[in-house]
């Protein structure tokens, strides 16, 4: 019977998997996990037919499901076998396996990983059960209390529709594989039934609509197998489950290095832009970032990284997109990131370089206060350790937001750093309009006003007020975060358990 199961669909639908550049399910689950350290649980699970007491065709369930490792440490992996949906069943779950392997690893406390290959329920089940059923989503409060307790990563490698894309999204890490992954609530075939919309898959739910658009995912892959380096890349970072600490790594990186280019890397000239990116990994250990959602929400850098070994979230601007402002998607992206840091106990370190809010049109159309609003309660409801870099700007209530002012925080500036209301330049032309207007050269009457108080814009004027507490040598930015970071580890043990807010999906 097992040997039966482990011939899934059969050899022609195996073949038509491969043909379309996928693996099968075991295949994915094998690439996935530590060598020979999977577990299946159900193997014998599917539909059977006898002749009296003779077992005449099995076909084994569509799910494929149990515990192994990732880099030694225990998860629960579960997918779904295209090759094997020979026979629909209502709800698409191959009995409740699909179930189970969540409230296995919700009980053991455990990372869940899953690959979604398929739809959801069937229609063609109707005509197997005899009639039809009110449609229910099994689970789903444990789906969303698994977003609080233990990791939850989704890898759609297929076309997902229904119930499986709706798992795509209530993850904490999800990607899809360039050219074969597509996620929509209902196909093609649907669509164009109930919209008169003739639209190819891709179009419809492909990667760049998704990874670079809606933002359902938060990465792309090139293929499955870059797809399980991301998924054990990100699980690296955070524990098992919030009653743990996230796994620290042995580091040969000096804690007092000290790079010389981060001296330059901010320009001069306040209107150019510089590589946020590079000055992130100039600070953080050696080759030890990733980061998550790269291509939505551009203004908004997240990512993971270690210092000496400890793992921490890093938020950063990015002034390469929009200058750095905070649009609606950046405030999604900075909420969404935020609360995963601060359901899994993981320190924050923030490079500020914050302009306020995009401004215009296309962002009041957009929500960017109401989103931005929501990304400030985040900020404000969590309890992680936290630590701001100011590197350049800190204009307005999206600049305010680089951390709570009402607790503790690390923070020091670079002396690039420039802050306040609004920008002088901008701010000039609003707050002295009528005298702007009234002078006879108003551009003259506006250069002076500017000139004025850009010559009060120095950031030491600001530190003899103890206003900002350390104005530092860039250099000595990883020094002294290596050093807060050691305490901030410290004081993590108090923190441990569920959040009364934790991340939703």
């Amino acid at each position: 019977r097992k040997q039966l199961a482990y011939e899934m669909g059969g050899e022609e639908r195996i073949q038509n998997q491969r043909d379309r550049g996928k693996l099968t399910v075991r295949e994915r689950i094998e690439a996935l996990v530590d060598p020979g350290s999977f577990r299946e649980h159900g193997v014998l699970a599917g539909s059977a037919e006898y002749d009296g007491a003779e077992l005449k065709e099995f076909r084994s369930s569509a799910f494929v499901m149990g515990r192994a490792k990732l880099d030694g440490r225990p998860v629960v992996v579960g997918g779904g076998d295209f090759t094997a949906r020979a026979r629909p069943q209502a709800g698409g779950r191959g009995g409740n396996k699909s179930g189970q392997s969540e409230e296995m690893a919700f009980e053991l406390k455990i990372p869940m990983v899953r690959l979604i290959d398929g739809f959801g329920a069937d229609i063609r089940a109707i005509g197997s059960i005899g009639r039809t059923y009110i449609p229910a989503n099994p689970n789903f409060s444990l789906v969303a209390a698994m977003m609080g307790e233990i990791p939850v990563v989704s890898l759609a490698l297929g076309a997902v529709a229904g119930w499986p894309a709706a798992q795509v999204a209530a993850s904490h890490f999800s990607v899809m594989v360039k050219g074969i992954s597509q996620v929509f609530a209902a196909g093609p075939p649907v669509v164009q039934r109930a919209l008169g919309l003739t639209i190819d898959k891709e179009e419809l739910g492909g990667y760049m609509l998704h990874a670079r658009g809606s933002g359902l995912v938060d990465n792309e892959a090139e293929d499955e197998v870059d797809a399980f380096r991301q998924a054990r890349r990100f699980l690296s970072y955070l524990p098992s489950n919030v009653d743990g600490l996230p796994p620290i790594e042995q580091s040969d990186d000096p804690v007092d290095r000290r790079e010389q280019e981060l001296l330059s890397l901010i320009p001069r000239d306040r209107n150019r832009p510089y590589d946020t990116r590079k000055m992130v990994a100039l600070v953080m250990d050696r080759d030890s970032t990733f980061e998550m959602g790269r291509y939505y929400g551009r203004s908004q850098v997240t990512m993971f990284a270690r210092l000496n070994g400890r793992p921490v979230g890093v938020l950063a601007n990015d002034p390469l997109a929009a200058g750095g402002a905070m649009d609606a998607q950046a405030a999604q992206k900075f909420e969404k990131f935020v609360d995963l840091c601060d359901s899994f106990h993981l320190p924050v370190v923030n490079f500020v370089d914050q302009p306020g809010f995009m401004i215009g049109p296309a962002a009041e159309a957009a929500g960017t206060l109401k989103q931005g609003v929501r990304a400030l309660a985040a900020l404000y409801q969590a309890e992680i350790p936290w630590a701001s870099i100011i590197v350049r700007r800190v204009y307005g209530v999206a600049g305010a937001g680089h951390q709570n002012h009402e607790r503790f925080n690390l923070r020091m500036a670079w002396p690039s750093g420039e802050w306040g209301s609004l920008p002088i330049e901008g701010g000039v032309a609003a707050a002295y309009r009528r005298q702007i207007e009234a002078a006879d050269d108003p551009a003259a009457e506006r250069e002076r006003l500017e000139s004025e108080l850009i010559d009060i814009r120095s950031p030491f004027r600001t530190a003899e007020s103890y206003n900002i507490e350390e104005i530092i040598d860039p250099r000595e930015t990883r020094p002294l975060l290596c050093e807060w970071v050691e305490l901030a580890y410290e004081s993590l043990p108090r923190q441990l358990g569920r959040r009364m807010r934790w991340m939703r999906p």
